[in-house]
């Protein structure tokens, strides 16, 4: 038997099942000792959250704890290693927390409130580069009063903190075992999450067994998880077809999401859960190399790109063409770029580059990660070459890396232009604007943007309605046509494969779209 459920997205992307069929509404906990394997194509890139402002954050979220988190089905953070949170004031410059009592680290190490400061203090020391210090910077310094309380003085208002706390990047770890000025890179997770990581073979396999001495929000419906890491889509639904894994997350293609859901009969025994995601990809382009530094040739290439056809022919419906930053769905989204260079037009993008005095085919590489996005970025990636050839003003090499060597290789600014993907932190327009601007833009390449990191940001952070805050980011977002300095695609849905015997899929993504492992369960026959 085969059926789908379909998630709302909105702002909080929270989860509603609309089908049920037999077994659904079991008991997820009538068995015991349940054990689950899940696959994806997103391999972890570090352990350390003081480096991971990537996918990591779907393996960080289960074994470790953060402050305050998103329960399923919530539009905002709420307590989870602390007892509460609050602004304690109406100028939203001082946040206080409470931690619960009782709480520990796998290791045995009490969590108290040093340890909470020593967390968020090593993160912007370490100041890993294309890593999350760049989210803390509205913060001042972290005080402790007593062993239960913090307070985070800000240097400026933000409303939007408490969200920042949620992200896993800023998971609690023990002094002992994390280093105050580098990154912890022996293989190994001590946490206080809902799981502890038994054991971690990069690129393979992630064993997670329940914690016994966590302390938190998440109801865990299975007692272990087996996280396997594939290189590619294919052999990952094979697994699944085979029974080798009970789920698959992230690195589906749209070839195979289609077939998933309308091959009923080649695929007896799954079910697909759809997530109308917030996930975006976009291409980024470096100001100091000698093409992609010009602004004409930038603006050329986003006169030609047709993203109508990029996701008809490599997409199939799986996901949406993209003219902001913003996406449809958060609050401030716009369509700056259609409303700028409306349907593509190589005549068009031929003046621009004339009048720059472009008259030759413009030679550029464009880089892409081979397994972080899924299979489907090769066949994206080789569209637009074709759809810039095709224009006959530009003349495309193609290049890739895995994750980790892509990774480097932006940081350090060696590609001319490179796409990236970009999954919310928070259902916030603010995370998808203030990341890519400023001096630790998480591209790799500064971004100075100065009316948006010194007049837009902080004016939206003083709001604490969020809802109330698109004035800024449509003028943000005006900016970044302007400049072209990031060149919006699409916008992606997310889906969940699994068994029919297994439940919980609906319930597993939360508003940042990480996998919540702690909801899957084998549901029990009748």
């Amino acid at each position: 038997m085969f059926y789908r459920a379909s998630l709302q997205a909105a702002a909080a992307l929270a989860s509603l099942s609309l089908l049920a069929g037999c077994g659904l509404l079991s008991d997820s906990g009538s068995e015991t000792n349940q054990q689950i394997a899940v696959g994806t194509t997103s391999t972890p890139s570090t352990l350390d959250p003081a480096a991971a402002y990537d996918g990591s954050w779907e393996l960080m979220r289960n074994v470790f704890q953060t402050l305050v988190s998103f329960p399923t089905g919530t539009t905002s953070p709420e307590p989870d290693a602390a007892e509460s949170c609050l602004f304690t004031d109406a100028t939203s410059m001082a946040y206080r927390c409470t931690l619960r009592g009782g709480l520990k680290f796998s290791n045995g190490e009490k969590i108290d409130a040093e340890a909470v400061k020593y967390s968020i203090d090593r993160i912007l020391k370490i100041k890993f580069k294309g890593g999350p210090a760049s989210l803390l910077g509205s913060l001042d310094r972290v005080e402790t009063k007593g062993d239960d309380t913090v307070v985070f003085h800000l240097s400026k208002a933000d409303a939007t903190f408490p969200f920042i706390l949620a992200t896993p990047a800023m998971s609690l770890v023990p002094p002992s075992e994390y280093p105050t000025d580098s990154i912890r890179d022996d293989g190994k997770v001590t946490g206080s999450g809902p799981y502890v990581l038994k054991s971690f073979e990069a690129g393979k396999k992630a064993e997670l067994t329940k914690n016994p001495d966590y302390k938190g929000f998440a109801d865990r419906k299975n007692d272990a998880v087996t996280i396997h890491y594939f290189e590619g889509s294919a052999p990952m639904v094979e697994a699944l077809k085979k029974k080798e894994i009970d789920a698959t997350y992230r690195g589906l293609t749209a070839e195979e999401v289609v077939s998933l859901e309308d091959n009923k009969d080649d695929n007896e025994g799954l079910q697909i859960t759809e997530t109308v995601g917030a996930d975006i990809r976009f291409l980024v382009f470096n100001p100091k190399d000698p093409a992609s530094g010009k602004l004409a040739v930038r603006r050329a290439i986003a006169q030609v790109v047709n993203r109508d056809a990029l996701v008809a022919k490599v997409y199939q419906g799986t996901a949406e063409p993209l003219y902001s930053m913003v996406p449809k769905g958060i609050a401030g989204h716009t369509t700056s770029f259609f409303d700028t260079f409306g349907e593509p037009d190589k005549g068009k993008a031929k003046a621009i580059l004339s009048e720059a005095g472009i008259n030759e085919p413009v030679e550029m590489t464009l880089w892409f990660t081979t397994d972080r996005y899924g299979s489907s970025t090769a066949p994206e990636f080789a569209e637009l070459k074709r759809q810039l050839e095709a224009s006959g003003l530009f003349k495309i090499t193609l290049k890739s890396a895995p994750w980790k060597t892509f990774q480097e290789g932006f940081t350090k600014g060696d590609y001319p232009a490179f796409g990236r993907g970009w999954f919310p932190d928070f259902p916030d327009p603010d995370n998808f604007i203030a990341p890519f601007v400023g001096e630790q833009s998480v591209t790799g390449t500064p971004y100075l943007a100065k009316e948006i990191t010194q007049e837009l940001l902080p004016t939206s952070r003083q709001e604490s309605d969020r809802g109330a805050v698109s004035k800024q980011f449509r003028r943000a977002q005006e900016i970044l046509v302007e400049d072209v300095r990031l060149l919006p695609l699409w916008q992606g849905k997310l889906y969940v494969a699994a068994g029919e015997d297994i439940g919980g899929s609906e319930r597993a993504l939360d508003p940042q779209t990480v996998m919540q492992m702690w909801e899957l369960y084998r549901k029990a026959s009748w």
